[in-house]
């Protein structure tokens, strides 16, 4: 009697003590010690994956999640956006430089990048406004990368860590591609200062956005703040 006493006691002590039954049943499993809270698993970053329409140069639209989805790390004129062309050739006949709409570009490139083929999209992480920015590739390839490369997008922090990034950014400056081939304004500015964001802006308010702007991002105003030398005197 007082050794079933003893022995009761002692199995009193184990936690979460299993019954004679599971001890024959699943012995390794009776064996296991308790779960710990760190041993929680880890849940990955949402996953965005099927066909997908373009709705600007950095925003994808996934009708089957009803999910707006943008590209991480990168920035494009937004629709209503222009850019004026710094080829102002013949300035008898055209009274102002030939407006360039930047915003619609950007998204006409990134629906010939994309095509009718799948996308996935792995959420890195969430804007101020709650839309998902995430990583997105088309059999196998960076879309981003495809947008900087084209220069029809920017690095969107000038102290991006992704150096594959910026030297395919550094790659469309010099080569004057896309929206580096013309004035534009910095897109942040102009999403600050911009009146009407309609689809029905004229390119004269984003002209005038540009002669009174705090930033700009392309190569050409460099070249444009070199006036020419007056040879009259």
């Amino acid at each position: 009697m007082k050794r079933y006493l003893l022995a009761a006691a002692a199995l009193a002590t184990i936690p979460h003590a299993a019954t004679a039954a599971d001890l024959i049943k699943t012995p390794a499993a009776a064996a296991r010690p308790p779960h710990r809270l760190s041993e929680a698993p880890i849940y990955q970053n949402p996953v965005y994956k099927g066909r997908v329409a373009v709705m600007d140069g950095r925003t994808l639209w996934y009708p089957q999640y009803a999910q707006r989805v943008r590209l991480v790390e990168i920035d494009a004129c937004e629709l209503p956006q222009w850019a004026i062309d710094p080829k102002w050739v013949d300035r008898e006949r055209q009274k102002a430089p030939s407006p360039v709409p930047c915003g619609p570009l950007a998204k006409a490139w990134l629906k010939r990048t994309i095509g009718s083929r799948p996308i996935e999209c792995t959420v890195i992480a969430y804007g101020n406004d709650g839309i998902p920015q995430a990583r997105c590739t088309s059999a196998g390839r960076d879309i981003a990368v495809e947008m900087l490369r084209v220069g029809w997008a920017r690095v969107a922090s000038p102290y991006s860590y992704n150096s594959q990034y910026l030297v395919y950014q550094q790659h469309a400056m010099a080569a004057r591609y896309g929206m580096w081939a013309t004035y534009v304004l910095d897109m942040n500015e102009w999403r600050r200062k911009a009146v009407d964001k309609t689809l029905d802006r004229q390119p004269i308010a984003d002209f005038n956005l540009l002669v009174e702007r705090e930033r700009e991002i392309s190569p050409p105003f460099i070249d444009a703040r070199k006036k020419p030398k007056r040879t009259d005197r």
